[in-house]
């Protein structure tokens, strides 16, 4: 019998560790690519990455998760081990369930958090460039698509802050007296940063706001959006010295805030919005110097967080009225190899007429109908009644999930 292949998530994310840890299994873009190139090289059909600050996932249909977790812990560089101890294996409808909750804001550190699905998006979009994703993938983001709009439309999940960018400005807000004056430097042009940046313009009106990137170019992208002042990475300490708040925000997956560029005679507040963390740990030792990082910023609470919470009913409701057509469909395709398989049965093992075999072909199209039919009506009596179609027939099928 041929091993059964299932739709896999494995991943790890802020419910199940820390920064740190997440930071080790972190996959930025070029690792992400050659996951993804290496699985197409292995055979593998269905398969996305997704790597936020919030959580690293894998989500795929493969014979067996460890796959899975073979790539994660080979291009991320994390220890299997702790993988092993620390991380989720989900599988079939666990796994489909996990991400219809993961792309509706469900199981962000932020509830409704909405910046997830535009992640989603894009890494669909670029499993589909590579050849990595089909007609499983693509049925299954567009319903979770479906449920995210749905969501954000017919309830109040998302109402007041939607995002760590959001809790960034409500910290600074609410820890930082006459922040109009200060001076505030944003290292680094990630999504993260550049939506605190918008938020800190739109509710702060600072118009000192200095920004420093490694790539000029996207730098004054940016800048000319928000009227920043642009600075070179060279001019990094100087401008540190200078400032009030840092806000660290790059794609760097190593530290780029070390202790020699930090002043020790002036108050600094660093945000570190990076993950893996981009600031050197000694600077919790400083007594001038406060550092907060994302799960700090995420562990937040304000009158509009909470009043989400009377919401996730609501949109469990939602989620379930288009998971429940999602399955529908899934149960469909899973029953339908076996069904064809039936049908070429029955059709091979005729040796009639044409005019008979053509009868015959109507009889055996109305069988399978009506086989389908009951399958559809009798969802507990499905697996059953297909295991026993294809002992007795002896059928040969493969199913996808």
């Amino acid at each position: 019998m041929k091993n059964t292949i299932k739709y896999c998530v494995v991943g790890l994310s802020h419910k199940n560790v820390d920064l740190a840890t997440r930071g080790n299994f972190s996959l930025n873009k070029e690792q992400s690519e050659r996951l993804l190139a290496q699985a197409k090289s292995d055979g593998l059909k269905e398969l996305m990455v997704i790597s936020t600050c919030n959580r690293t996932e894998l989500m795929g249909i493969v014979q067996d998760p460890k796959i899975l977790i073979d790539y994660l812990c080979c291009f991320s560089g994390g220890d299997v081990s702790l993988f092993l101890k620390k991380g989720y294996v989900l599988i079939d409808r666990s796994a489909l369930d996990h991400v219809f909750r993961v792309g509706c804001g469900l199981e962000s550190q932020i509830i409704g958090d909405f910046e997830i699905i535009g992640q989603l998006k894009r890494s669909f979009s670029n499993s589909k460039k590579k050849q990595m994703v089909n007609g499983f993938s693509e049925r299954l983001v567009n319903a979770v698509i479906q449920s995210s709009k749905r969501i954000k439309t017919e309830t109040e999940l998302s109402s007041g802050a939607t995002s760590v960018s959001f809790a960034s400005v409500h910290y600074i807000l609410e820890y930082v007296k006459d922040v109009s004056q200060k001076n505030i430097l944003l290292f680094g042009t990630g999504k993260i940063g550049r939506n605190t940046c918008e938020n800190l313009i739109k509710h702060t009106r600072n118009d000192q706001i200095v920004l420093v990137n490694r790539s000029e170019e996207s730098a004054h992208l940016v800048a000319g959006k928000f009227n920043l002042v642009i600075k070179k990475v060279s001019e990094l300490k100087t401008e540190i010295a200078k400032s009030d708040i840092v806000i660290v925000a790059t794609g760097s997956q190593d530290i780029t805030l070390e202790a020699s560029m930090m002043p020790k005679d002036k108050p600094l507040m660093i945000l570190d919005l990076s993950v893996p963390s981009n600031v050197d740990p000694k600077l919790n030792d400083y007594e001038n110097i406060t550092v907060i990082n994302l799960d700090e910023l995420s562990q937040l609470t304000n009158d509009a967080l909470k009043k989400r919470e009377q919401f996730i009913p609501q949109a469990n409701e939602i989620l379930n009225q288009v998971k429940a057509e999602f399955f529908q469909w899934v149960d469909h395709r899973k029953f339908a190899p076996t069904l064809k398989a039936l049908k070429q049965k029955l059709l091979d093992g005729q040796q009639k007429e044409r005019g008979e075999v053509q009868e015959f072909s109507q009889t055996v199209y109305r069988l399978t109908g009506k086989v389908a039919s009951y399958l559809k009506e009798n969802p507990s009596k499905a697996d059953q009644t297909m295991a026993l179609l294809q002992h007795v027939y002896q059928l040969d099928s493969d199913l996808d999930v």
